[in-house]
């Protein structure tokens, strides 16, 4: 009991202190107080213990409602214990799943054991004349690569197109090989030396290094090999060639040499595409073009603070023997050490009195002549253009027309040379910044404009490109080119599509001759010696001389071609061979015949040269494809193939191009295996990104895949990179959209499940497909759905359209199979009537085997592994899918479009009754009634037909076809045409208030995501300053808001109605 409230005060008091006497008010007024304490402690206690219960009565709730955690799906992986090579064990029970990692085990290696890839499969002697051909070689990747989608992209169109050719009969050769990749090599062994021994090329000696990129290859070179395997190429791999074999290096040897003989081949002083930190002449392609708009500052390598790019500087050049000046124009101010005339335009009556005088050089003691030429516009800038030979391609016309001095002032090292005065020695864009501030020192600097303009980097290096003037071996391109043109022109060879043409033209027509020298050591070193004669008689040669030089196989060869030529003994002539080595480009236009053993008349070349089919990307048209046709016609006399078919760019989702530096380049092995997000991060970490670019990737990889990449399997990619090769269009590809095919691939996997249920274990198929004349209409429908893929992928295949290939193929296993045909045929399959059953499972192994069939080519794995649980319908036939015979058009006549007419009406019904299921959240376990109301009677006898089926598939518990009757109130009704709707009567079985209220929140908060997005596509630099890819974002989102919005409103004014 607690204490009174007099007890207490005391208890406060010091010993021996006297209690104090209260007065009545006093005690009084103590007393309403602990009454007011007592209230507010009880009624603070009452609360606590309500709240207590409350939440002891939320606990036992939410623990009675809450679900036990979902266990994680393990990963199914194949673990019987086949060895490589040997078939796979599908005797086992199918798992539930369809498991990627499961699926594809064990089948490849299989397959190469087995020589299905190769073309005397079944056939030594390889019959072409009986079966007819189907050969080509791979587009080589580079052996210092690992893959990216575009590879992806190029092995799943040319696996589809093989293999649909071998199932087609014909002889079939897919050669696979490695391109030796000059530079990039060269790069990455160096990078490797120096890390692992501090040590340079030279260091080691070209030999040495030599060597030390053949141990790299041994050890790192397979890598690509083993990638290409997992996206399921079918390579006759025992004829895979590197273009640094021994066979293709002869080749190389023998091309250059007949060339050379043949006049085709030449020395030349020429201006090429000079990469200073290489050391080393570059191919167009290996140039990327970064596009400036103004002012920019560029990282160079070699330098310190970043180099100013993307300005015209204006300055004037003193007019000799007078005070008036000429002014010029530059955005390579450095170069100006290097002019050696000022050019202007003939008609241009400002300058007409200069002509044949001269402007003084400011820096060095040089007399630039003044010189008429009409290449000159005379209302761009001043009309005055200063003229450097030796380092414009544009002036370097200029001065071979005006016979001017060709001045080299750049060296090979980047650094200026000994005739620019004080600037001597200088870096050149060291010498930028110097030449710069002289002239406005000596008040000749007349303007510094931003201006827009495109630098050459080099792709391997990043450095800023020098055209620089150097003795290069050529070949004369000029009579090539014309025939290649004409090839086209004639038909005799096909591009596809057509539009590329054009380029091939343009390309062809203004081509110049082909810079066939690379200062590398890696690579095919030019079979080419520099002869020296010890004779008085025969005076010096120089190296620009092409006629004191000699090819041969071999430096005996050229020592005794170098005796007959100068007419003196072999014991006076001294060789040396150029230590330059060929470009890649070169070797890699052999590739068609060089892999078959040319020069050599070998079996292989005599059955296989010329191929079928050249397909590629698009961006190599001119520097490969182009080079084939070409070396092929002149060495060969004939085309190296009849049609070149050019697949699309990949772009990511957004229609960025894949680049490193925007995090945005996939591995085609993680979309495959699947990877998070945080090793995504890590790939970026092992790359060469300075920080900006790598927090820019970092940040695109979180918005791309915020939960990394899920595992979609090969065949998922494949089907996903050749569903979106759309002739002439690049494929903006959206990464996890391959996931969508990896979801088909499990459709694929549940049908054959249920239809190996279905079919039972004794069931053995008829030995061919044909119709008794017992089938139902929905057997027929399903049958002529089958011959209707049958015929578009006859024609995706001829005509190189493969969407109509893969969006026949979705839709029948999808749409017709799985979602129509195998729900309706489930009464048959569980009922009682045998002989229905007997049709039905017949109609169904066909359906299997055939869909099987026509889907290998484009997803190799996931059919096999099905194809092989399917029964035979002979003992003889092929022991694999792969080479199983492709469905044939004149085995699948019976397509009726009638018939798939009526069933597409019937399809609708159904469809606005799922429809109407979605949007009252009507359950599968809820069965209303269905009324179907007919206008005619026509119309309601083709319903009635299919009321059974209609009652299977919408789940209704009794379905009515209505003509002259009114369907009863509490239906939700669609239009199915205008003499049809379905009345399915929902009132029964929701809370109409509820749900208007559950629809109304979902509008509310659509309507909040449309105006966010209509607020931001309201700003007034939204199409100045919002990427193109982020507004067809928001107009496709629009879109798809407005119409959910439009639904919703529906179904809230149809629940109202029938309250």
């Amino acid at each position: 009991m607690a204490d009174s409230p007099a007890t207490a005060d005391q208890s406060g008091a010091g010993e021996g202190a006297l209690p104090k006497v209260k007065s009545e008010k006093e005690l009084a007024k103590e007393q309403k107080k602990a009454e007011k304490l007592a209230k507010f402690e009880e009624k603070k206690k009452k609360k606590a213990e309500e709240e207590a219960q409350k939440k002891a009565k939320e606990a036992d709730g939410e623990s009675k409602k809450k679900k036990p955690e979902p266990k994680e799906k393990a990963v199914v992986k194949y673990e019987s214990n086949t060895p490589d090579g040997e078939k796979k064990d599908t005797s086992c029970p199918m798992p539930e799943a369809y498991s990627p990692s499961y699926v594809e085990a064990a089948w490849y290696k299989w397959w190469v054991k087995q020589q299905f890839f190769k073309p005397e499969y079944n056939d030594p002697a390889m019959d072409t004349e009986k079966r007819g051909l189907f050969m080509m070689v791979i587009p080589p990747p580079n052996v210092t690569g690992s893959l990216h989608l575009g590879h992806a992209l190029t092995n799943a169109v040319e696996d589809c197109l093989t293999r649909w050719h071998r199932m087609n009969g014909k002889v079939t050769l897919w050669v696979p090989g490695c391109d030796h990749a000059g530079i990039a090599t060269q790069v990455v062994v160096e990078k490797k030396v120096w890390r692992e021994q501090k040590k340079t090329r030279h260091d080691l000696g070209r030999e040495n290094f030599v060597d030390e990129i053949w141990k790299w290859k041994r050890e790192k070179g397979d890598r690509i090999y083993e990638q290409l395997e997992k996206l399921g190429g079918s390579y006759d791999w025992d004829r895979k060639c590197f273009t640094m074999d021994e066979k293709l290096s002869t080749a190389v040897t023998e091309a250059f040499i007949q060339l050379h003989e043949r006049g085709l081949i030449y020395r030349s002083v020429r201006l090429v595409n000079w990469s200073c930190t290489l050391n080393s002449a570059i191919s167009d392609i290996e140039v990327d073009k970064e596009e400036l708009e103004g002012k920019t500052m560029i990282a160079v390598p070699g330098y310190k603070d970043k180099v100013e790019f993307g300005v015209l500087i204006s300055f004037a050049y003193k007019v000799e023997g007078s005070d008036d000046e000429i002014v010029v124009a530059t955005t390579r101010i450095e170069t100006m050490l290097g002019d050696t005339a000022v050019a202007v335009h003939p008609d241009d009556d400002r300058y007409m009195k200069y002509h044949g005088k001269y402007v003084k050089h400011p820096f060095v003691d040089r007399r630039l002549p003044i010189v008429c030429d009409s290449f000159v516009e005379r209302a761009f800038g001043t009309g005055a253009v200063k003229i450097t030979p030796a380092h414009d391609h544009n002036d370097y016309e200029v001065g071979l027309r005006h016979k001017l001095p060709f001045l080299t002032v750049i060296d090979d090292k980047g650094n200026m040379t000994g005739d620019c005065g004080v600037f001597s020695g200088m870096k050149r864009f060291d010498a930028r910044r110097a030449v710069l501030k002289a002239l406005e020192e000596k008040g000749l600097l007349r303007g510094k404009l931003d201006n827009p303009m495109v630098v050459p980097i080099c792709s391997r290096s990043k450095d800023v490109i020098e055209p620089l003037l150097k003795p290069q071996w050529y070949v004369d391109t000029k009579d090539m080119s014309a025939d290649a043109v004409k090839v086209v022109q004639d038909k005799e060879l096909k591009i596809i599509p057509e539009s590329h043409e054009k380029t091939w033209f343009n390309w062809l027509e203004n081509c110049r001759d082909w810079c066939i020298s690379r200062q590398l050591w890696w690579g095919h070193r030019i079979p080419a010696y520099f002869v020296t004669v010890d004779d008085p008689s025969v005076p010096q040669g120089s190296d620009i001389d092409g006629e004191y030089w000699i090819v041969g196989k071999n430096e005996e060869e050229a020592k005794e071609k170098a005796a007959k030529k100068f007419k003196v003994p072999k014991e006076k002539i001294t060789l040396r061979q150029d230590p330059d080595v060929l470009d890649t480009w070169f070797s890699s236009a052999l590739f068609p015949c060089s892999v078959l053993g040319w020069p050599n008349k070998t079996p292989d070349l005599e059955k296989f040269y010329p191929g079928t089919l050249l397909e590629t990307g698009h961006d190599i048209l001119f520097f490969w494809v182009a080079r084939m046709v070409m070396f092929g016609r002149t060495l060969m006399g004939k085309l190296p193939f009849t049609e070149v078919f050019l697949h699309a760019m990949i772009r990511d989702a957004h229609g960025r191009k894949m680049s490193k530096s925007l995090g945005n380049v996939v591995d085609p092995l993680d979309v495959i295996q699947g990877i998070t997000l945080e090793d995504l991060h890590k790939r970026l970490e092992e790359g060469n990104l300075d920080e900006k670019e790598y927090k820019t990737a970092r940040e695109g990889q979180k918005q791309d895949y915020p939960n990394g990449i899920p595992e979609c399997g090969t065949d998922a990619l494949r089907f996903a990179l050749i569903a979106y090769t759309s002739q002439g269009r690049d494929i903006n590809l959206n990464v996890l959209r391959v996931q969508g095919y990896r979801f088909f691939c499990n459709k694929l996997w549940n049908a054959t499940r249920f239809a190996l249920i279905a079919l039972g274990p004794d069931f053995k198929p008829k030995p061919s497909a044909q119709l008794t004349g017992s089938e139902n209409e929905m057997e027929l429908w399903i049958l002529s759905r089958l011959s209707y893929a049958v015929e578009k992928c006859k024609e995706g295949f001829e005509n190189y359209d493969f969407p109509l290939a893969t969006n026949a193929l979705y839709n029948f296993w999808l749409y017709e199979l799985c979602n129509w045909y195998l729900e309706n045929i489930k009464p048959t399959i569980y009922g009682t009537d045998e002989k229905a059953k007997v049709v039905c499972q017949d109609v169904l192994y066909t359906c299997l085997d055939t869909g099987l069939r026509l889907l290998h080519p484009f997803m190799p794995f996931v059919t096999e592994e099905l194809f092989q649980r399917l029964p035979r319908r002979s003992a003889s036939e092929p022991p694999s899918i792969c080479v199983t015979p492709y469905p044939l058009t004149k085995d699948f006549t019976w397509h009726n479009p009638d018939l798939e007419q009526e069933v597409d009406f019937v399809q609708n019904i159904v469809k606005s009754v799922r429809s109407v299921r979605g949007d009252y959240n009507i359950t599968n376990k809820m069965k209303p009634d269905l009324f179907i109301r007919c206008s005619d009677e026509e119309t309601a006898k083709l319903v009635q037909k299919h009321t059974d089926t209609i009652k299977v598939i919408t789940l209704a518990a009794d379905v009515r076809v209505l003509t002259g009757e009114t369907p009863p109130a509490g239906c939700a009704v669609q239009t199915v045409s205008a003499k049809c709707e379905t009345h399915f009567m929902i009132k029964d079985f929701i809370d109409i208030q509820n749900e208007i209220g559950k629809l109304t929140s979902k509008k509310d908060r659509l309507q909040g995501q449309l105006k966010k997005i209509q607020d931001s596509m309201a700003r007034d630099d939204y199409l100045t300053k919002v990427p193109e890819g982020i507004q067809q974002e928001n107009n496709t989102k629009q879109a798809e808001l407005n119409e959910e919005i439009e639904k919703l409103t529906a179904a809230m004014n149809m629940l109202s109605s029938i309250q």
